[in-house]
């Protein structure tokens, strides 16, 4: 069942995305090489008590950290760890989420740590420039598979793929919510998009094929044949004007 949002829950959408975009900030800021994932991990939560927020990610079916931490080949859910050290030249995708008076919010980005190659850095800049395509669609009257449509159009016609495994969804009381957002397909079908409707699009994008495998700690997933992959999101809301990218422009000083 989608889930409409008035307006006055929006603004709490909003807000609740506005702390996930801080903490996303802080944490672009702080990947270096020699800095470690649980090193992430700690700041995000410390940020969390800060802003009297709740982790959405900690405990939920059974995951055990505040942030999602994956470097280079893995694609999405890895699991913060004091033993993973970021080298000069990874990527690392950063997915976190947090809960403010019962609703969710949820973003990631894959960041550089130090100089990146040519090759990485692009895989970056179009997974974004899909994510920016895919909202771009977000608009009343416009199809869901739209928004799928525009992510796979601008991903493969620079040579990419996309993955199929995971999608995006509505998200609002819930983490997920219906429906989901995959990120590929044909234009022209799927639910009417309304007004109202919280969508969190995130497109994951690999430099090879867009098969993925399970790691056994059985969250980890990484590419199928150990390329690049990069992950970017944002929670949209549909409004009469346009979309709104709730939490506003990330801002890393």
């Amino acid at each position: 069942m989608i889930i409409y949002k008035s307006r006055g829950e929006l603004e709490i959408m909003d807000r609740c995305n506005r702390v996930v975009m801080q903490v996303l900030a802080a944490l672009a800021k702080q990947t270096r090489p020699g800095i470690t994932t649980m090193d992430l991990d700690r700041t995000a939560e410390r940020m969390c008590g800060e802003a009297g927020v709740r982790p959405a990610f900690k405990g939920y079916r059974g995951f055990p950290r505040v942030l999602c931490a994956s470097i280079n080949d893995e694609v999405v859910h890895g699991i913060p760890s004091p033993r993973r050290q970021l080298r000069e030249g990874d990527i690392i995708g950063l997915d976190f989420g947090v809960v403010l008076d019962g609703y969710y919010g949820d973003a990631a980005i894959t960041v550089p740590v130090g100089t990146i190659a040519p090759e990485a850095a692009e895989l970056l800049r179009v997974t974004q420039e899909s994510l920016e395509r895919g909202i771009g669609m977000a608009r009343p009257g416009s199809r869901l598979s739209d928004i799928s449509a525009a992510i796979q159009g601008h991903a493969e016609s620079h040579g990419f793929s996309v993955v199929r495994e995971f999608v995006g969804h509505g998200i609002g009381t819930a983490l997920h919510e219906d429906p989901q957002v995959p990120n590929y397909g044909s234009p022209g079908s799927g639910p009417i998009l309304r007004e109202g409707l919280v969508l969190a699009i995130e497109p994951m994008v690999n430099i090879g094929q867009p098969g993925v495998q399970i790691h056994s700690d059985n969250w980890t997933a990484s590419t199928k044949d150990g390329s690049l992959s990069a992950h970017f999101e944002r929670s949209v809301a549909i409004t009469p004007d346009g979309p709104w990218v709730l939490g506003g422009d990330l801002e890393v000083s």
